[in-house]
């Protein structure tokens, strides 16, 4: 049966109904105007039946909430006793179901991690129609039928896929073959419940013998001969440890990393290797300054350390601390803080987090820049991206209450290496006037060690650069 032999009244009644369906009825709508054609095909009733009043059931609307209420409102006082009495009924049928769904999701989430051990014991195999997946075979990847929905192409494409891509199923006769077609339309199969799908079959592992591969985004589905296995990731990321050590070119290893976790993305390997991996890509992206990868890296840490992975959370807590104190996010990060508890905050690195926070809510420069001395790990890179801000907040203070400051002793109390690098960071903001005349150092020479600053001259300068670092613009762009 042919697309291009149907009646014109045929193909636009077709039309109408393809407009028409949605997201939640297009399964059903699609099985009933297959029938629909079937029945009229097989009945040679497909020129004669005037398809303009023809509707299908699927697409009718559902009584409205206000048509229930109002023949409620009509009804007698013996049938509001009846559904008042099949209440119970329903909500025992409710709370059964619910039950029902609940089991699947627990019994999926055991397979799940039935699926990781297996993947850490170095095998997995899994046998669900007809696919297989395992670590020592080159298996073929399961891809969802899609013949399912026809939304793309022209309209003859669409009313050629209802006749063809259906027609051996439907041939076949019996309700069996309806059935089998209309679960795997949706994605599920006949002992699937709602809520239970079977995910264990989407589940690849890589073939790839490669030990680097560029990252490249994923726009179609994945195939297991690009994709490397848990054995090779693990020598892929040995190896990457080497090569930062020996030559750190982070653009070339920020794209290996990349890659090595959407390797693990897509073959589901959520354990301590896959913590370890984003904690490292993590690490050297502080390092090298990219803020970017870093949040996308705390942000998975984040999700894994709730999943009772072990790793450095308490390491990643501080960071993440002092990241929100960068970007000013006082929401998040005083509900970040109610959320900790005693041991936690008494957790050396933690703590040290919390009390920057507490020296910067305080405006206590003095506390914050010796904190800033002492940042264990890798504060002290967080921090580099937030300090020159504090340190023009110290000067603002300090300028307003003194009338001269020794460069030396400014250089000592916002934490500069020497007094030469406190004189580049005033000079670069404009603010680099001292007193006219200083008396000369023990070798007759004027250095920068032998400044003063003229507060009163550079305070409204440095008022006015703090206020342009602090500014923030709306979504409006509104400042």
């Amino acid at each position: 049966m042919s697309a291009t032999n149907w009646p014109d009244s045929l193909k636009n009644w077709v039309t109408q109904c393809l407009q028409q369906m949605t997201v939640l009825n297009k399964a059903e709508a699609q099985a009933e105007l297959k029938e629909v054609i079937r029945a009229a095909h097989a009945d040679g009733s497909m020129w004669t039946v005037d398809w303009s009043k023809r509707t299908l059931k699927s697409l009718e609307p559902k009584p409205g909430f206000n048509k229930r209420k109002n023949m409620d409102s009509v009804a007698t006082p013996a049938a509001q006793t009846n559904k008042k009495a099949k209440k119970p009924a329903i909500v025992a049928t409710t709370l059964d179901s619910n039950a029902e769904r609940l089991a699947a999701r627990a019994r999926r989430f055991e397979r799940e991690h039935e699926i990781e051990r297996q993947k850490q014991s170095g095998y997995y195999q899994s046998s669900n129609h007809g696919y297989e997946y395992s670590r020592h075979v080159n298996r073929k990847a399961y891809s969802p039928p899609s013949s399912s929905s026809h939304t793309g192409g022209s309209l003859q494409d669409r009313m050629q896929g209802l006749t063809t891509s259906y027609s051996s199923e439907f041939r076949s006769g019996g309700k069996g073959s309806r059935k089998k077609y209309l679960n795997m339309s949706v994605g599920y199969t006949e002992d699937e419940g709602n809520n239970g799908l079977d995910w264990d079959r989407y589940t690849i592992v890589g073939t790839n013998e490669n030990l680097f591969k560029n990252y490249l985004r994923l726009t179609s589905e994945p195939d297991p001969r690009d994709i490397r296995p848990y054995r090779i990731l693990t020598q892929t990321l040995a190896e990457l440890k080497k090569r930062w050590k020996q030559d750190p070119n982070y653009h070339w290893i920020c794209d290996q990393f990349k890659s090595l976790r959407q390797d693990l993305t897509v073959q589901r390997i959520k354990n301590e290797f896959t913590v370890e991996v984003y904690e490292i890509h993590a690490r050297m992206a502080l390092e090298a300054n990219d803020l970017v990868e870093y949040n996308q890296c705390q942000s998975a840490l984040r999700h894994l350390y709730e999943l009772g992975i072990k790793g450095h959370s308490e390491e990643f807590l501080a960071y993440r601390i002092l990241y929100l104190l960068h970007v000013r996010n006082r929401s998040d990060l005083n509900r970040l803080i109610s959320t900790l508890t005693p041991q936690v905050k008494n957790v050396p690195v933690v703590k040290h987090a919390l009390d920057v926070q507490r020296a910067m809510a305080t405006n206590n420069y003095h506390a914050l820049f010796t904190l800033y001395n002492a940042a264990p790990n890798m504060g002290p890179y967080l921090m580099d991206h937030f300090i020159e801000r504090e340190r023009l907040g110290a000067l603002c203070t300090m300028t307003k209450a003194y009338l001269t400051l020794p460069l030396t002793f400014i250089a000592k109390e916002l934490a500069f290496e020497d007094a030469s690098q406190a004189h580049s960071f005033l000079f670069n903001h404009g603010a680099a006037q001292y007193v006219a005349s200083q008396p000369s150092n023990s070798n007759g020479l004027r250095g920068d060690s032998a400044r003063v600053l003229d507060c009163k001259q550079v305070q409204p300068r440095l008022v006015q650069v703090y206020e342009e670092k602090t500014r923030r613009v709306t979504i409006q762009g509104a400042i």
